[in-house]
């Protein structure tokens, strides 16, 4: 009997923790609009008064068309996030536009803080993913289709056809980061430490570096 009762109380208990925790991830207020002219942060946005908010808070028109992919890679990415659509703050969610040349390509890069998924809008694109373990998952897609890029894991789209491609992708981040993987290792890393790890000469990093100015 006692042991059908201490089981009895470990349930409730654990059921209580549980509701407790679901409760404490739920939203306290219907929209935080993010105040954009606030230098603080705490893991995003404070919010503006919602005495304050507007229309525009929760609009962005900036993907309705394509962008010049006049750009050294060839492509173009327009987001959707929390800077352009304030009301976007504590949603987890943003989207982007990637516009592409012919041969255009969006070069690998990770985005630290979200898995993505793209919507082919016009073209033909060849794209991939790199696992932890090395294995590349690549495909070739076509106008609506769709292709999903795990949050954290190297990848790219490229461009396979003689006409211009879009895409429209979604994030579950209001802010998912970019980090592309030759602008940060060329622009950041010491030349020593790229001269050991690529197996190249130092004026070939010399060379590559030159193109990627280091940020303060």
């Amino acid at each position: 009997m006692a042991s059908t009762t201490t089981k009895f109380v470990v349930v409730v208990i654990t059921m209580l923790v549980a509701a407790v925790a679901i409760a404490e991830s739920e939203m306290l207020q219907d929209v935080c609009v993010a105040d954009l002219s606030n230098a603080v942060k705490v893991n995003g946005y404070t919010c503006k008064d919602s005495t304050q908010m507007t229309p525009e808070d929760f609009y962005f028109k900036g993907i309705a068309s394509a962008a010049a992919t006049n750009t050294s890679t060839g492509s173009v990415v327009t987001g959707a996030n929390v800077e352009k659509v304030p009301g976007l703050n504590t949603l987890g969610l943003s989207m982007s536009r990637i516009d592409y040349a012919p041969n255009g390509l969006n070069p690998p890069h990770v985005h630290p803080r979200a898995s993505e998924i793209i919507f082919v809008l016009e073209g033909q694109l060849y794209v991939g993913f790199v696992t932890t373990s090395g294995k590349l998952i690549a495909k070739y897609l076509n106008k609506g289709e769709v292709f999903v890029f795990p949050k954290g894991l190297l990848h790219f789209q490229k461009n396979i056809a003689k006409a211009p491609a879009s895409v429209i992708a979604a994030f579950d981040s209001q802010l998912p980061g970019t980090q592309s993987l030759v602008a940060s290792l060329f622009g950041a890393l010491p030349e020593d430490i790229l001269v050991k790890s690529f197996q190249l000469k130092s004026k070939q990093v010399q060379r590559i570096k030159s193109r990627y100015p280091s940020k303060k």
